[in-house]
């Protein structure tokens, strides 16, 4: 159960006057450190997956042990893409488990910005998984990935912004009013007032990318003028470096794991340390109690193959595996043979969707309605179609 809906937990961050700490992770002592902060703060958490940080990790890799971390976790978390620059790398991450994307084409014209983003949207709510775009554009400056935000600071209008939510359909947005990728340069100045004004039009969930180097005041004026995310690594990234020189210093560490000494519990401390500034711990429970639990849905369908052989079948679950995986939701696909021969049907796919949601996108996507139509139903008359919600904590 801990793995929740992100947008029913950034509304109670929202309606509540605080806001859930985006953490970007790289690794899994990152992994661990932010789920154990979270935990030391007994509140949500959102672990984040940056497409520019990419290159530094697998991420179809990578995205197993952050669901089964998530999962085992005692306080509610989202899993989030962060930075997705395509409507291809939503899909692939949505499959992959995230169940919160970031769309960002910030660097495109407005209405280009509106047409990538409105794809985005209509796919992804497919899914039941919400959306957070991004209008304005945040630099990066110095600091681990900031040479990945290149640019001057384009801060986020109020006209423009009304226009791009109402137009898109997001659920978070993501403003521009004075932060930076990576580390801050000199004393950082934020509109305030242009924030205020933008949550006053919108009324949804603000997001704020850059948060390194932000005083403690800076952060609470931000929270109340509706900001519910904040995302945050370079401090991350400081701090485990930080702690690797430190064991380097020390004269003691042998070995790579004696470098990493530490890293895991340095990253917890600047995470919970970041969650209480933010207003976060201590509503785990809270945020359980409102949010929906994220739990897949099978599509379970048994059938008798008329007219197939077992290698017509075989050749027919190929097709449909292939074609079924890169549906958005699906997060697997499997095509069996019953074990005994003379059980009452021979074949089963079990097609597993993220979210209860995709049974009706699913069941209309035309990939899925021309490999049912034009291969399957034709051959499978006799069958049984069912689908499943898991039972696990729901």
């Amino acid at each position: 159960m801990p793995l929740v809906n992100m947008n029913d937990m950034l509304t109670h961050a929202y309606k509540q006057g605080y806001a859930i700490g985006a953490f970007d992770l790289v690794s899994l002592d990152f992994l661990q450190g932010i789920l154990q902060g979270a935990e030391n703060a007994r509140a949500p958490v959102i672990l984040s997956l940056a497409e520019s940080h990419f290159s530094y990790f697998d991420f179809e890799l990578m995205m197993p042990a952050v669901e089964a971390a998530a999962r085992q976790a005692s306080v509610p978390v989202a899993i989030h893409l962060d930075h997705g620059t395509t409507l291809g790398s939503a899909i692939r991450s949505i499959n992959l488990g995230c169940n919160g994307v970031m769309v960002d084409a910030s660097h495109l014209s407005l209405v280009e910005n509106i047409e990538l983003s409105s794809q985005v949207v209509s796919m992804a709510h497919g899914c039941g998984v919400p959306v957070e775009g991004e209008l304005g554009y945040v630099p990066g400056v110095e600091g681990e990935g900031a040479e990945c935000h290149p640019g001057k600071v384009a801060y986020t209008s109020v006209k423009e912004a009304r226009r791009y939510a109402g137009e898109t359909g997001i659920d978070f947005l993501a403003v521009s009013v004075g932060t930076v990728h990576g580390r801050m340069q000199g004393k950082p100045s934020l509109d305030f007032g242009r924030l205020c004004d933008i949550n006053n039009a919108l009324g949804i969930p603000l997001v704020i990318h850059g948060g390194t180097g932000l005083s403690d005041d800076q952060f609470r004026q931000l929270i109340a003028n509706g900001v519910a995310k904040i995302n945050y690594y370079t401090a991350l990234s400081d701090t485990a470096e930080r702690r690797i020189l430190q064991n380097v210093r020390s004269g003691k560490a042998d070995g790579y794991t004696s470098l990493l000494q530490g890293v895991l519990q340095a990253i917890a401390e600047e995470t919970e340390r970041c969650i209480r500034l933010w207003g976060g711990a201590g509503h785990a429970e809270e945020v359980l109690a409102e949010s929906e639990a994220w739990l897949p849905v099978e599509h379970v369908i048994v059938y008798n193959a008329d007219g197939l052989d077992d290698s017509g079948v075989q050749a027919m679950a190929d097709k449909g595996r292939r074609v079924l995986s890169a549906i958005p939701g699906v997060r697997e696909v499997f095509a069996g043979k019953a074990v005994k021969a003379d059980d009452a049907y021979h074949y089963s796919w079990l097609v597993r969707f993220c979210h209860q949601a995709v049974i009706d996108s699913y069941r209309d996507h035309p990939e899925h309605l021309a490999f049912a139509n034009q291969v399957f139903r034709p051959v499978a008359g006799d069958r049984i179609s069912i689908d499943f919600r898991s039972l696990e904590n729901g």
